[in-house]
């Protein structure tokens, strides 16, 4: 079965944008190549919260989290070659899809006193969200003892930044309005 929103996609904003750009083929429009969660913790958290951390992010994006560990020891960070330092996840195809469509249709809506969020890109195309409480997801558990934070990291195949927002805008991203 088809992803709601990847049918939206291909059927409302593909045409939308080739029209408003000028796109002459398809494959020049841009599109949502994958979107990158991650989360970083402190590297003298126990053997259990890198477990329970894992655990809530692989539920919050429905695919199994990577444990990434330090590349180098830092001593000032208390820090050793090897340590868990974080957990991520790359979402691809239909559960990139699913993904971005409970955040958008979800968990975003459920945050209180929220008025969109900032439309500022990499320079790229690519759009990063940081997120300061996992619980705004109807997956995460309500025990967890930590609140989690993570950046949400979306990656298009857009040249510029204008092209990214504008897919992003079309996708139904809520950005904030400005004040003119």
């Amino acid at each position: 079965m088809t992803p709601v929103l990847k049918t939206f996609y291909q059927e409302q904003v593909l045409p939308e944008l080739k029209k408003s750009q000028g796109y002459k083929n398809v494959h020049q429009v841009p599109c949502i190549e994958k979107i990158v969660i991650n989360s970083g913790f402190d590297a003298s958290i126990d053997r259990g919260g890198v477990e329970e951390t894992t655990r809530e992010i692989s539920r919050i994006a429905g695919q199994q989290a990577v444990v990434t560990k330090a590349r180098k020891s830092i001593s000032n960070f208390k820090l050793r070659e090897g340590m868990p330092v974080g957990v991520k996840v790359t979402l691809r195809g239909a559960n990139m899809y699913d993904f971005l469509y409970r955040l958008l249709a979800v968990a975003l809506p459920g945050i209180r006193d929220f008025r969109g969020i900032n439309d500022k890109l990499d320079g790229q195309g690519n759009y990063t969200l940081g997120i300061s409480d996992h619980t705004i997801f109807a997956e995460a558990s309500q025990e967890h003892k930590r609140t989690i934070g993570m950046d949400i990291c979306i990656v298009t195949s857009a040249n510029t930044d204008a092209e990214g927002l504008e897919l992003l805008k079309l996708m139904g991203l809520p950005f904030r309005k400005k004040n003119s």
